[in-house]
C-alpha cells in the first residue's frame, strides 16, 4: 500500500464512501482511482487545495449552464483535504474517444463565449512551476539551466507586454483533442486543473503549436480548426509570444519526465536544442512523450 492509498481511505471515511476494492486508473503528478459504482476519486499533489477547490466550481458551474463536463459527484462537500493534499471524487465518464479538430474547436468557441462566471477565477498561469522543473531537474547540464532561466524571465516580460487581442473569458488552460471527449456524440470537457481567466488565444495556441511546433497537423487541417472556431490564432500580433511558452513547457516537460525515464532524455534535448535556436526552423517535428 503506498502513501495515496492511506489518503485515499481517509478521505473516503470522511464522506461516507466505500474505498475497498479501489483500482488505481494512472499515477502521475496526480493520482486516480476507480472506487465502486461508477465513481473516479483523485488525489493531488501536494499544496493543490485551491486548485482543486477551482476544479468543483468550475465543473458545477459549466453544468449549471448546459455544456457537457466531467461531473464533479454531487452531494459532497468537497474537495476533502488529507495530509496536504486534496481528494475530490467524479461520476466516471461512460465509453468515448478523444474529440476530433472540429469537434475541439466547436467546445472552445462555446467556452469562450460563455458569461463570466459567479466566482473569481485566477489569472492565467503560463509559466506556473516552470521555474521549479528547471531548478530541480536533474538532466540539465549548467549552462542548459542558466540559458532557460534566461529565456524564462524574458518570456514572462514578454508575456506581461501582450498585445490586444480577444477579450479575455474563461479559458481551459490545456486545450488538446484529449481533454474535450465524445461519448454517445456528445463533447464532454475534461481536466479543469488549469481553468483560468485569461486570452482565448492561450487555448487556441495550445492547438497552433501541434502544427507550427510538432508538425502533427497540415496545412489544410489547421485551415480547418481554424474556420471551425472562426479565427487563425497565428496571425496575431501575440502568438509567438504564447507559442514560444507553450513550447517551453513542453520542454520541460520532457526534461521532467527524462529524470525518471531514459527513453525520453534524446527527445528533452532535442526539444531544448529546437527552442535555442540549433535546429533550424519550425516544424521541428517533436514527437510526444508519454
Amino acid at each position: 500500500m503506498n502513501a495515496t492509498d492511506d489518503i485515499l481511505r481517509a478521505a473516503c471515511q470522511a464522506v461516507g464512501l466505500d474505498h475497498r476494492g479501489a483500482e488505481i486508473i494512472r499515477s502521475s503528478e496526480n493520482t486516480l482511482y476507480r472506487l465502486q459504482g461508477g465513481i473516479v476519486a483523485r488525489v493531488t499533489r501536494h499544496g493543490q487545495l485551491p486548485a482543486a477547490e477551482k476544479e468543483v466550481r468550475v465543473s458545477r458551474w459549466l453544468a449549471s449552464l448546459g455544456v457537457p463536463v466531467v461531473e464533479a459527484l454531487p452531494d459532497l462537500k468537497q474537495p476533502v483535504a488529507v495530509d496536504g493534499r486534496a481528494v475530490t471524487f467524479w461520476r466516471e465518464l461512460p465509453a468515448h474517444r478523444y474529440s476530433t479538430l472540429g469537434e475541439l474547436a466547436t467546445v472552445l468557441r462555446r467556452l469562450h463565449r460563455l458569461p463570466a462566471p459567479d466566482f473569481d477565477l485566477p489569472p492565467i498561469a503560463p509559466f506556473v512551476r516552470q521555474r521549479e522543473r528547471i531548478t530541480e531537474a536533474t538532466a540539465l547540464e549548467p549552462h542548459d539551466r542558466r540559458w532557460l532561466l534566461d529565456h524564462l524571465t524574458d518570456l514572462e516580460a514578454r508575456f506581461a507586454d501582450l498585445p490586444a487581442g480577444l477579450p479575455w473569458c474563461a479559458v481551459h488552460g490545456d486545450a488538446w483533442a484529449g481533454n474535450v471527449v465524445v461519448a454517445d456524440h456528445e463533447p464532454i470537457l475534461l481536466d479543469l486543473e488549469r481553468f483560468a481567466l485569461g486570452p482565448p488565444e492561450w487555448d487556441l495556441t495550445s492547438i497552433a503549436v501541434d502544427y507550427t511546433t510538432f508538425g502533427d497537423m497540415t496545412a489544410e487541417q489547421w485551415a480547418q480548426f481554424s474556420a471551425s472556431y472562426g479565427y487563425d490564432v497565428t496571425t496575431w500580433d501575440g502568438f509567438q509570444i504564447l507559442r514560444d511558452a507553450r513550447e517551453l513547457r513542453k520542454v520541460t516537460f520532457a526534461i521532467q519526465i527524462a529524470a525518471d525515464r531514459p527513453d525520453v532524455t534524446a527527445q528533452a534535448r532535442y526539444r531544448l536544442r529546437c527552442i535555442q535556436g540549433k535546429q533550424g526552423p519550425r516544424p521541428w517535428g517533436w514527437v510526444g512523450v508519454p
